[in-house]
């Protein structure tokens, strides 16, 4: 009987239905309770749907009894799984143990299988040890003494995103990091299901190189959908809207957040990711809703959000920002500063993580208070020259105009325009333009003014950032120009492949013509429709036409162009 329930939950993980298999396993561990390699087994399969069950699994597993090697490979996958169910100290410990005791088990000189088995570990502890606000500083020091691997096996891919991740945080330049992330993910060797692909994802945004960024996301999303990696996928999903706002693909950064939020919340552990809450709450404030943004921001718990450097000081960044939005300047100023305290106690220097230098000058100029703006601005110009990418030049050119009267903040600010459009960060871009037309106003030169207004409003609606948009229209107004009241069309919730999905239905086109001509399947088709269907409020596809070209008309003449159709899945 055991067999044909091992065989059965072997079958259940290859066509990726883990709960089946889990139920197998749970009916083996009955009949064999002491088996270390079912607990194994089993926890590998929960790790994204139970992670504290199957971190409880591997820790009974870890039993003293059990040899260094085995113990080895069981401390490796409590990292991860740990990660998921926030059992990171616990996890480090183990790790830190294991990797001792495999050096006095292995000596100097260990065979290649062995040392396969402590590169794994060592990539482990790298990756969970970046995470904690209280054990970066030291995972740092220790990355420092290990050996750079060549990324010619799967754990050594592991160990080089991880090494790139924590060198990424140094500041710069990027180089370095550059190269160990794209050595890791442009190896035959590299597992999907491996954070490699996380860690690069994060450092190739930070470099302005989003689409590879994107498309290492998208075959991690890909793996977990076909898998049923819950957590990873919330995760990534998370994390692929953090980049796709930083372009300023609001539509699809919305999608991308409200589907990890939905996902996330059905699930037992759903308090302890807390990623799709900020991705969200990102996106709402700059659609204008930072009221519900920070009601949503209200909801993450603060034990989850606080132990972490990813979540903490992006909690702090984007709630300050919603404070802002909501007329509380003060209040928004503390919470930027506190998240710049939290990113220094943790050593992390790297300036397109989260700009709160910009914020905080950009706040305080507003304030009138440009002396003080003077101070951040000043420490972001010193991050941002040593990374050195468009992006994070002309956020410190932008913090640096504000803060600066005169003329010479006018040349500021048109050179964070000129950086700014050179870069993937479409609205920054536009609140360059803003801050230029706005300065210019107030010089005197209303004709300039205009054209920068214009362009900042233009650029903030195509965004979909429905509250800068209109900042930059009520400017634009002042100035003596002329612009229709921006309007938020529903065809703005819909991602790029959806308005194309929508666009051929409602020309008449079959679901099976539809998925031949865009090289999908029909199962995605009548996915992207059904979300359709939901986002604009209606039905069935005979409403589609008269919605899209009611919506399509609206949007047009706010914006002066065509709907944009085409996109990415």
């Amino acid at each position: 009987m055991p067999g044909v329930l091992l065989e059965a939950a072997a079958c259940a993980e290859e066509r990726g239905a883990p709960e089946t298999a889990a139920r197998y396993l749970y009916r083996v561990l009955e009949v064999d309770p002491d088996s270390i390699d079912i607990r194994v087994r089993l926890a590998r399969v929960l790790a994204d749907t139970d992670p504290p069950e199957a971190v409880g699994l591997l820790r009974e597993a870890l039993a003293p009894s059990v040899d260094v090697r085995t113990r080895a490979r069981i401390a490796a996958q409590f990292g991860t799984t740990g990660l998921a169910a926030r059992e990171c100290s616990v996890a480090l410990k183990i790790l830190e143990d294991v990797l001792d005791a495999l050096d006095a088990e292995l000596g100097p000189d260990p065979a290649p299988a062995d040392r396969e088995l402590r590169t794994l570990v060592e990539a482990v502890f790298l990756i969970v040890g970046s995470h904690g606000r209280s054990t970066i500083v030291a995972t740092r020091k220790r990355a420092a003494t290990m050996v750079l691997p060549e990324g010619d096996t799967p754990a050594q891919c592991q160990k080089l995103a991880a090494m790139g991740i924590l060198t990424a945080f140094d500041g710069g330049p990027p180089e370095p990091a550059l190269q160990q992330v794209l050595r890791a993910t442009a190896s035959p060797q590299l597992r999907l299901k491996s954070w490699t692909l996380i860690n690069s994802a994060l450092v190739l945004g930070f470099a302005d190189r989003t689409e590879e960024a994107l498309h290492s996301l998208d075959r991690v999303l890909r793996h977990g959908r076909k898998n049923s990696a819950i957590w990873t996928y919330a995760l990534a999903l998370s994390i692929r809207a953090v980049l796709k706002h930083g372009v300023g693909a609001l539509p699809d950064a919305l999608a991308d957040a409200r589907t990890a939020v939905r996902l996330s919340g059905s699930e037992r552990w759903s308090g302890t990711l807390v990623m799709p809450r900020l991705a969200l709450a990102g996106v709402l404030v700059d659609r204008g809703e930072a009221a519900d943004a920070e009601r949503l921001l209200a909801g993450t718990e603060p034990a989850w959000r606080e132990q972490y450097v990813w979540t903490y000081p992006r909690y702090l960044m984007v709630l300050g920002r919603a404070r802002r939005a909501l007329g509380d300047p003060e209040g928004a100023l503390t919470l930027f500063r506190a998240c710049g305290r939290a990113l220094a106690e943790a050593e992390v220097h790297q300036p397109a993580f989260l700009p709160w230098w910009m914020e905080a000058a950009c706040v305080l100029a507003e304030l009138g208070r440009t002396k003080d703006a003077q101070e951040p601005a000043a420490h972001g110009e010193r991050l941002a020259r040593q990374w050195g990418t468009p992006r994070v030049l002309g956020l410190a050119a932008l913090a640096r105009g504000v803060a600066t009267p005169g003329a010479r903040g006018v040349e500021l600010l048109g050179e964070a325009v000129r950086e700014l459009a050179a870069s993937p960060a479409r609205v920054e871009h536009a609140r360059a333009e803003l801050a230029l037309g706005k300065a210019l106003l107030s010089a005197g030169d209303r004709r300039e003014a205009r054209e920068h207004l214009r362009t900042a409003a233009g650029l903030a609606q195509r965004c979909g950032a429905l509250a800068l948009g209109q900042d930059a229209r009520d400017a634009l107004v002042s100035a003596g120009g002329r612009m229709r009241k921006l309007t938020a069309s529903p065809l703005d919730l819909l991602t790029g492949m959806e308005r194309t999905v929508a666009s051929l239905a409602a020309g008449g086109a079959g679901n099976r013509s539809i998925a031949q001509s865009l090289y999908v399947s029909v199962r995605t088709v009548e996915m992207h429709l059904t979300s359709v269907y939901r986002k604009l409020g209606i039905a069935e596809r005979a409403q589609l036409s008269a919605v899209l070209r009611s919506s399509g008309e609206r949007g047009a003449r706010a914006r002066g162009t065509a709907p944009p159709s085409g996109g990415q899945d």
